[in-house]
């Protein structure tokens, strides 16, 4: 049998440096510039969603076919919604974030850039 070694732990200055350097903060900056746009949108949806069914009784109750009406369909949109932006985040972070952690990751574990 053989045994495999892991490979040896960074140091707490390897993570510090790392984390102090421009690379980190664009990887954050990338990061917050998808995370909150989209939280604050999915919010406001989901918000508007509550307030109409609260508010617009009329509106929500419209029948659209048969028994469902506008509250089921928005309802069913908060799912579809929910997927979409994890689909999103997936394209997003492929692109833009796992490459530049990938690096972030190489330098902390010792094999430069």
């Amino acid at each position: 049998m053989s045994s495999i070694q892991a490979p040896p732990t960074p140091s707490a200055d390897k993570y510090t440096e790392v984390a102090q350097s421009p690379e980190f903060g664009r990887l954050r900056a990338a990061l917050r510039g998808f995370v909150f746009p989209m939280t604050v949108a999915f919010f406001l949806w989901y918000l508007l969603y509550v307030v109409l069914s609260a508010y617009a009784r009329d509106f929500m109750g419209t029948k659209v076919v048969g028994n469902i009406n506008v509250a089921l369909i928005f309802g069913l949109l908060q799912f579809v919604t929910t997927f979409l932006i994890a689909w999103l985040y997936e394209r997003y972070s492929s692109r833009r974030l796992d490459p530049v952690a990938d690096d972030l990751r190489r330098q902390i574990e010792g094999g430069g850039r």
